[in-house]
């Protein structure tokens, strides 16, 4: 059975004002799902069950209208980010010389997938596809530091930084 992540929602009486705000703004506007949702993730940074429930009530619509929206497009999350935002390249130059490997390894390392965070908040993980650094595949990145020629054994000494 696959492990579903559970990180605690922590919205705030800011945000949710912020969103009610949003919602009430677009409420008769027909079509206005996607602005909504995109504005919702601008303020929590991501789109939990409770966000979309939230949106689904103040438009009038289903929450599984809003959910199939929210995992039809990739620009939404389900998972909010961490401190540190790790991205694996794996556009064909790094696949080729072991960024899966090095993608499977911080997999493992952190005990979470592509796309969500660790429950502590520390780190996310994603996979992306070239970043135009290709003369130093495998490449990943944690926030706005790039680190290339990678191999699998280089990450744990790499997290240990951000420890």
């Amino acid at each position: 059975m696959a492990k579903i992540q559970s990180v605690p929602f922590k919205g705030t009486p800011e945000q949710e004002k912020q969103l009610q705000e949003i919602i009430a703004k677009y409420k008769d506007q027909k079509g206005a799902l996607m602005s909504v949702l995109q504005q919702a993730q601008d303020v929590y940074g991501y789109l939990p069950i409770e966000v979309q429930t939230m949106v689904a009530e103040g438009l009038g619509i289903s929450l599984e209208e809003v959910y199939g929206v929210v995992t039809f497009y990739s620009q939404f999350s389900l998972y909010p980010k961490g401190q540190y935002k790790i991205s694996v390249c794996l556009g064909t130059a790094c696949y080729v010389k072991g960024a899966g490997d090095v993608f499977d390894k911080l997999c493992q390392k952190l005990n979470i997938k592509s796309g969500e965070c660790t429950p502590d908040g520390k780190f996310s993980l994603e996979a992306c596809r070239c970043i135009g650094a290709c003369g130093l595949a495998p490449v990943m990145t944690i926030n706005d530091e790039v680190y290339g020629k990678l191999t699998k054994e280089d990450v744990d000494d790499i997290l240990a930084k951000y420890n």
